[in-house]
């Protein structure tokens, strides 16, 4: 019994000093002016997640009452759903919005393995989205509450279960899939498997196009067949247990709870699984074997780019490299396609036909591709050294100047930008049609003037607000909140900009007026770019001590 009560009074001392010292990190933060730029941009952000969080919520509850006041309590599941892909897909699509701190760099301390567990789901649940979504679960026990008080006990206790496989699920997931991506066999199976996920979405379109045009009895089938389906899945089982107490079947109800509960326990043990092998110290790699034989070696020269210095090369080349070896990164990178994909495959695919979203105005399906593309490589071009972490002292030590490294930086970016505007080209005229010549001009017009503008502003918030990347990990490849707050209104007056010069064009039915109009903004762009450019030596090593102490940080 003494040493229960010792364990649990050492486990409680480490809990209480690793939130001590994340509390004192923030407290000393704040007295340099980047610490306190980033509170500011860590308070808008958290009122736009409130503000996104009581405005769903109280959605939820509406929703909610009318089932349970109805006589429908088996909707829920409709709630439910919505809340489980949420809490799963969102930290996965949007890491620039998530608060996942690596917390296995807690492991170099004298920290018990159970310690360590409740570190990492605290982590979890002081993130974001968990906060915005649990303000959607207050919403869904409100509504129910609301139409039936009674069941208010009831429904708290199993929204509580469905909380807690959520949480634990979200864990599981970035913990198994960090694993997964470690190595490079294993990154190129989960590659794939992505592909095939993201594709299998595409047939929701042409299914509920199949089963609406088909006879009534059918559609009925196929829902029958649905609703089994899901009613098993954790969310069908939250919703079930709370409408089996409605219509007072308590024994069902306590059945689909203790269903539920089976669920954590099978995540929580997969997600103690790795946890604990991260405890004891696995650590993969994909160092390459040395050669036993020497005449086996030979040297491999570097990438020659044609106009520019080999610094600039040799910069581009580690770039371009880090990025193939980067899943999470490639995966983000490949988003604008299958957007154009959803968009056409999937439930909107009726608007070539009619009046959906690039079904009237497909000619700018071309020019909202490029502006997402660009949206995309948010979190690269406004934190150009951010994937270098203590590399960056490299740079400062060998005999080249910031300018050709940032140049060369940007011109990676660059080229991703138009590869993958080449692609999204390509997709428009295989999923619509082929974009006309002077839509095409216009909105390559409108990308000569968009990047340099962003390329600028995160040439500038990479020196002055960097932030430690780790691109082989989901949910660690943000930016900082200053350098994500900045960019939102960046790319807001960009894009807006662009829209209301296609609209210009559009009203007098030529796009070559967009095409001028944003020639000559690209010029503008392109001399503040140039001028930045020439400054970024002296802002390098201005701010040298604060690139450092960021990014060699442990």
């Amino acid at each position: 019994m003494m040493s229960t009560v010792s364990q649990t009074g050492i486990r409680t001392g480490q809990l209480a000093a690793i939130a001590w010292l994340r509390w004192k990190l923030f407290v000393n933060s704040l007295r340099t002016s980047r610490g306190v730029l980033e509170l500011i941009s860590r308070v808008f952000i958290s009122l736009a997640f409130a503000i996104g969080g009581l405005g769903g919520g109280m959605g939820m509850a509406i929703m909610a009452s009318i089932f349970i006041s109805e006589g429908k309590p088996g909707m829920l599941a409709v709630v439910l759903w919505p809340v489980f892909l949420f809490w799963q897909l969102f930290p996965v699509m949007a890491t620039a919005f998530t608060n996942n701190p690596d917390s296995s760099d807690l492991l170099r301390f004298p920290l018990s393995y159970r310690s360590y567990f409740l570190v990492r789901m605290a982590y979890g649940t002081f993130d974001p989205v968990t906060v915005l979504v649990g303000l959607w679960s207050l919403g869904i026990l409100a509504g129910v509450g609301f139409a039936k008080p009674a069941l208010l006990p009831w429904t708290l206790l199993v929204l509580l279960v469905f909380a807690a496989f959520n949480l634990l699920f979200m864990q599981m997931t970035f913990a198994w899939v960090e694993r997964w991506l470690a190595q490079r066999r294993t990154r190129e199976i989960m590659g794939v498997l992505f592909v095939l996920l993201m594709l299998s979405f595409q047939l929701i379109g042409p299914l509920v196009r199949h089963f609406g045009k088909r006879a009534r009895p059918d559609v009925q089938r196929f829902v029958e067949v649905l609703g089994p389906v899901q009613g098993i899945l954790p969310p069908g089982l939250a919703a079930d247990a709370i409408a089996q107490m409605v219509l007072s079947r308590f024994t069902v109800a306590l059945s689909s709870l203790a269903l539920l509960c089976a669920f954590v326990l099978v995540i929580g043990y997969f997600l103690h699984v790795r946890l604990l092998a991260q405890y004891r110290g696995e650590n993969l790699s994909e160092v390459a074997a040395v050669s036993a034989l020497p005449e086996e070696r030979f040297l491999r020269l570097g990438w020659k780019l044609p106009g520019f210095s080999a610094p600039v090369a040799a910069v581009f080349e580690k770039e371009i490299r880090y990025l193939l070896r980067s899943g999470p990164m490639l995966l983000t990178l490949i988003m604008p396609i299958f957007v154009l994909v959803i968009f056409r495959l999937g439930p909107m695919s009726p608007a070539r036909h009619s009046g959906g979203l690039f079904g009237r105005t497909s000619d700018m399906a071309f020019p909202s591709a490029v502006a997402y593309t660009l949206l995309v490589l948010t979190n690269l071009a406004y934190n150009n050294f951010g994937g270098d972490a203590a590399g960056i002292q490299f740079f400062y030590a060998s005999p080249v100047r910031f300018r050709e490294i940032v140049l060369a930086k940007n011109l990676t970016h660059a080229s991703i930008l138009a590869i993958e505007a080449v692609l999204a080209w390509m997709a428009v005229s295989l999923l619509y049609r082929p974009p006309a010549l002077d839509v095409t001009i216009a909105a390559l017009a409108g990308l000569l003037f968009a990047v340099p503008v962003n390329f600028s502003a995160g040439n500038v918030l990479s020196i002055y607000s960097p932030k430690k990347l780790d691109y082989s990990s989901f949910g660690r490849q943000r930016a900082s909140q200053v350098t994500v707050l900045i960019s939102f209104g960046v790319q807001i007056v960009v894009v807006g900009i662009g829209a209301l010069a296609f609209w210009i064009a559009g009203r007098y039915g030529n796009f070559w007026i967009a095409t001028f109009i944003l020639l000559l903004l690209a010029g503008i762009s392109f001399s503040i770019y140039g001028m930045i450019l020439n400054r970024i030596d002296n802002l390098a090593l201005a701010r040298r001590e604060t690139l450092m102490a960021e990014l060699c940080r442990a």
